[in-house]
């Protein structure tokens, strides 16, 4: 009996020691999503409905149009284009992208929160719902989003900091307080 692992050991095939992950069936037989943050890449892969529902039928996959993180909400936004019939939707998204404490996340489908399925990967998660026709927007809330704190937001805090050392210094009150002692 072969039991399932996060990596596949060559050895047999090769004479060196290498490793290789095994590709995951929702990697191979679903669409794409890259979402660049900060110079960063990241994949996310989706699709709809069941894998073995499908087969053989003419069902007409639902379109989505974009993927992006909300810092604000800490959430990941993700817009369809066309759903042409109710369907369950799946997306699988890093670690790194979105997280939630002890997992809870909080998944709405225009706006109305929703049940969902989550399963857990070595980097990442799945996160299944159900979407009905005409779908529009689907948000997937946690309790921390990349960027955290994004390159701009740094930079304009130190600015700040400095700013307002510089102006400290410049004002009257400090040359009083100096000059006291």
């Amino acid at each position: 009996m072969l039991l399932p692992t996060s990596k596949a050991d060559a050895e047999h095939v090769l004479d060196v020691e290498a490793f290789a992950q095994y590709l995951d069936i929702s990697q191979l037989e679903s669409d794409k999503f890259v979402l660049e943050i900060d110079g960063n890449s990241y994949d996310l892969y989706y699709g709809y409905h069941g894998s073995l529902d499908a087969m053989g039928s003419d069902f007409q996959d639902p379109t989505l149009s974009e993927i992006i993180v909300n810092n604000e909400r800490k959430s990941l936004e993700i817009t369809m284009i066309e759903v042409p019939e109710r369907t369950d939707f799946w997306v699988r998204v890093p670690f790194e992208v979105i997280s939630a404490e002890k997992e809870n996340y909080q998944i709405l489908v225009d706006g109305v929160d929703t049940g969902y399925d989550l399963m857990k990967f070595p980097n990442d998660y799945v996160f299944g719902v159900f979407i009905h026709e005409n779908t529009e927007h689907i948000e997937i809330v946690g309790t921390t989003v990349i960027p955290e704190f994004g390159t701009l937001s740094i930079l304009i805090f130190f600015f700040a900091l400095f700013g307002t050392i510089y102006l400290v210094k410049k004002s009257a009150f400090y040359t009083n307080l100096t000059t006291i002692n």
